[in-house]
């Protein structure tokens, strides 16, 4: 081997150790919970042992799964075709993990924070991501607001105490989405990503200019939604219930034009629901050898090796978040 090989082995050696072998068992007998571990291990492999020595190669997702799931000895038995559907199973399964995001908006309730992923041809979206094992939803929410524009939400006193903010909330594809809403977001604040290389960019969009935006005549806003509608499509489905909500906080504050603290509700659900992708279950795994037909099957696989072969000793490992089943979307109720 060359040494580059001999140095690359080496840091696969420690990657496997670091974010998978030293798993408590609960960790170790779920195919998922692995695959979460072993995408962690490819973005601390890509931001920190990457720029030690350039001559690594980079690697995509998929062929670093694959390359850790060959070294990696507790795996090393399933077949490269077993390594690549346990893969594409977990891609499946993890569209499905919920998501938890916020929707930030300035004092006049008028314009909105987005942020665009890294890499070239990102789209842009509002702050969120996926939640964790065990995680509160607004714990969540605000979590990933602060990792993607470096704003904490309740050191900022943008949080309400006495209850908790408005959300608005879709299932997109089998993916449970829920974003709060955040009032008085000051257009001065200095927003600064706390993630390496996941958001290159961050702006305030005027809500009116955002396509799906909708008028009174229930026309969308064409101004930007042609030809740029596709970079705002993780955004258009919640401008609809947005606007109804914002129209009626407006409405409710020249009631009350000098009562004091804004009124917060619990809850905006969309109106619609976009299409489920719809997946077979595959069939069962076989009696004789670790065939994997879905993760499910290579999951079982997993428990019986394990209660072969102790659990490894040594270090003990980085918890693996394990996400909660996708919820399904709650109908079509706007608090007015």
């Amino acid at each position: 081997m060359s040494g580059t090989q001999m140095q690359l082995e080496d840091w696969l050696d420690d990657l496997c150790v670091r974010f998978i072998i030293n798993l408590p068992q609960e960790d170790l007998s779920s195919v998922a919970r692995i695959c979460f571990q072993v995408e962690e291990a490819q973005w601390f492999y890509e931001d920190f042992i990457r720029p030690l020595d350039p001559t690594l190669p980079s690697m995509t997702l998929r062929t670093f799964c694959l390359r850790i799931f060959q070294h990696c000895p507790l795996l090393a038995n399933f077949s490269v075709e077993n390594h690549t559907k346990a893969f594409e199973e977990f891609l499946e399964y993890k569209t499905r993990v919920p998501v938890r995001g916020a929707i930030m908006l300035n004092e006049a309730m008028d314009s909105t924070v987005l942020v665009k992923g890294w890499k070239k041809g990102a789209n842009w979206s509002f702050p969120r991501g996926k939640i964790n094992k065990d995680e509160d939803d607004l714990d969540c929410a605000i979590r990933e607001v602060y990792e993607e524009t470096g704003l904490d939400l309740r050191a900022a006193g943008l949080v309400p105490t006495e209850h908790k903010p408005k959300y608005i909330e879709i299932a997109m594809r089998e993916q449970h989405m829920r974003l709060y809403v955040f009032r008085d977001v000051p257009m001065d604040t200095v927003f600064e990503p706390k993630t390496r290389k996941e958001i290159s960019k961050i702006q305030w969009y005027k809500l009116s200019e955002l396509p799906a935006f909708r008028r009174k005549n229930g026309q969308s806003n064409d101004a930007i939604a042609t030809p740029n509608a596709n970079k705002f499509y993780m955004v258009a489905p919640f401008l609809v219930p947005l606007k109804k909500w914002v129209t009626s906080q407006k409405k409710m504050e020249a009631r009350r034009a000098a009562t004091g603290p804004h009124g917060y509700g619990s809850i905006i659900e969309a109106p619609y629901e976009d299409e489920a992708w719809k997946t077979d279950t595959g069939a069962e795994t076989a009696d004789q050898g670790p065939a994997i037909e879905t993760l499910a099957g290579a999951t079982q696989e997993l428990q019986r090796l394990l209660k072969v072969q102790p659990p490894t000793q040594g270090l003990q490992g980085v918890p693996v978040p394990a996400p909660p089943t996708a919820q399904q979307d709650k109908g079509s109720a706007l608090l007015s």
